[in-house]
C-alpha cells in the first residue's frame, strides 16, 4: 500500500541523544568553522573540516552525495535534510508519518530524487526534493530491519536488511523505487547464527560498477566480521572470513568503501570503545586476501569512510566516528588523526568533496586540496 503526503518545515528541536546501532540478533546559514581540530598531518593547515549549520538537532546518520553542491541527509524524527548549495543552506523536513521512526539510510540521485530507508522496514521516496514523500516499500514482517540502501544508476538498487530466518534481507528495484520486490531466499546472502549489518552510518552496503557488471560488497559484524561479495547482481553471494575485531555484538564491519576500484576497505572496531584501535580496519583487494592496519590505523571505533581522487591525483579517504576523524592520502593504507569532532557517517562526491553527518544535527564539509609541491 503507498500512502502519500505533502512535506512540512519542521523547527529545529532536540531530540535525545542516540547510540550506534548494534546488530539486531541481540537486542539560508552561514558556514563556520570546527573550533576543536587536531591536525597530524605532515603540512600543518591542509585538512581540517568545515562546520556547517544544518537547521535541526536531529541524530543523522543516512547521508548521500550526489556532487560537490548537492548532498541529503536523514536521520531521527523522521528528519531529511538536503542543500543544492555547497551547504550554505539547508531545507529542512520531516517526512509525514514518519516522525517516530529513524531513518538510519539514504541515498539520493539528484536535487530532486532520494530515496530513504527507516529501520522499521520502510522505503520512502521523494522526487520533488522533498516537498512531498510516498510510501514505496513496506514490510509485511513488522521485525524487519533495514540498514542500507544503495542504487547503481536511476532505475536499479538494493536495500539490505538484517538476517531473516538465516538469510539477509534484499530488496531490489528495477523501475527506480517505484516498486520493490524481496529477492527470493536462494539469492540472499546466507548468516551465521549472530551475524548481523550496522545500521550506525548506513554504509555496510557497497554498490560498484553497472547495471552489466554490478559488484556489491556487504559487511557484517556480530559473532563474526565478514564480507559477502555478489559479481552475479545477487543471484549468487560468496562470503569471506576477515581479521576485523568480532565474537561481541557490538563488534565488527560497520562501513565499506572502494579506493578507485581495485581495493577494498573496512572500517568498524568495537562501538562502545571509541578510542580502541583493536582490529578497526583492513584493506583487500579481492576480499579473501587481507592487509589489517595496525601502527597507522583510524584512531578508534569508526562508523564510516569514503574516498575520493583531488584534482586527478592522490586518493584521499576520510574515516569518522564519534571519537573523531581520520585521514588518509595513500588509498587507505596509513592514517593520521584529522579532527576530534565526532561524526556518523562520510561520503565523497566523485569531483573530490566530503561531507559528513552525526549527532545534533551536526554537518560538515571538506574541500581536499593536494599539498604544495616539494622543493
Amino acid at each position: 500500500m503507498v500512502r502519500r503526503g505533502a512535506g512540512r518545515e519542521i523547527v529545529a528541536r532536540r531530540l535525545p541523544q542516540d547510540t550506534a546501532m548494534r546488530p539486531r540478533f541481540t537486542m539560508p546559514l552561514r558556514l563556520t568553522t570546527v573550533a576543536a581540530v587536531t591536525v597530524l598531518w605532515p603540512l600543518a593547515g591542509y585538512a581540517q573540516w568545515t562546520a556547517l549549520a544544518s537547521g535541526t538537532t536531529a541524530s543523522l546518520r543516512g547521508l548521500s552525495v550526489v556532487d560537490a553542491r548537492t548532498a541529503w541527509a536523514s536521520g531521527t524524527g523522521g528528519t531529511v535534510i538536503h542543500t543544492a548549495d555547497g551547504g550554505a543552506t539547508w531545507r529542512v523536513g520531516a517526512i509525514p508519518g514518519a516522525t517516530a521512526l529513524d531513518l538510519r539510510a539514504v541515498h539520493a540521485r539528484s536535487a530532486l530524487v532520494a530515496h530513504v530507508a527507516a529501520t522499521a522496514g520502510r522505503i520512502y521516496r521523494t522526487v520533488d526534493g522533498g516537498v512531498t514523500w510516498s510510501l514505496r516499500y513496506w514490510a509485511a514482517d513488522t521485525t524487519t530491519f533495514l540498514d542500507a540502501i544503495e542504487f547503481w544508476d536511476d532505475r536499479h538498487g538494493i536495500a539490505l536488511g538484517d538476517p531473516i530466518g538465516g538469510r539477509f534481507l534484499i530488496l531490489r528495484t528495477r523501475d527506480g523505487g517505484e516498486t520493490w520486490e524481496e529477492a527470493p531466499v536462494a539469492e540472499r546472502p546466507a548468516a551465521m547464527d549472530g551475524e548481523a549489518a550496522f545500521a550506525a552510518s548506513g554504509t555496510s552496503l557497497l554498490l560498484e560498477g553497472d547495471a552489466d557488471s554490478l559488484v556489491a560488497w556487504l559487511g557484517t559484524g556480530g559473532t563474526v566480521a565478514r564480507l559477502h561479495r555478489t559479481m552475479e547482481r545477487g543471484a549468487r553471494w560468496m562470503a569471506f572470513d576477515t581479521p576485523m575485531r568480532q565474537g561481541d555484538p557490538a563488534a565488527g564491519i560497520f562501513s565499506v568503501a572502494g579506493v578507485s576500484g581495485k581495493e577494498e576497505v573496512v572500517v568498524g572496531g568495537h562501538y562502545a570503545q571509541d578510542g580502541n584501535t583493536l582490529r578497526n580496519a583492513a584493506t583487500s583487494r579481492t576480499g579473501a586476501e587481507w592487509r589489517l592496519l595496525t601502527g597507522d590505523a583510524p584512531r578508534g571505533y569508526r562508523s564510516g569512510v569514503a574516498f575520493a581522487r583531488v584534482g586527478g591525483g592522490a586518493v584521499i579517504g576520510i574515516a569518522v566516528g564519534p571519537g573523531g576523524s581520520d585521514i588518509s592520502r595513500d588509498g587507505g593504507r596509513r592514517w593520521a588523526a584529522f579532527d576530534s569532532a565526532g561524526y556518523h557517517a562520510v561520503r565523497a562526491s566523485r569531483d573530490g568533496i566530503f561531507y559528513a553527518s552525526g549527532s545534533g544535527g551536526r554537518v560538515a564539509r571538506f574541500a581536499p586540496r593536494p599539498p604544495p609541491a616539494r622543493r
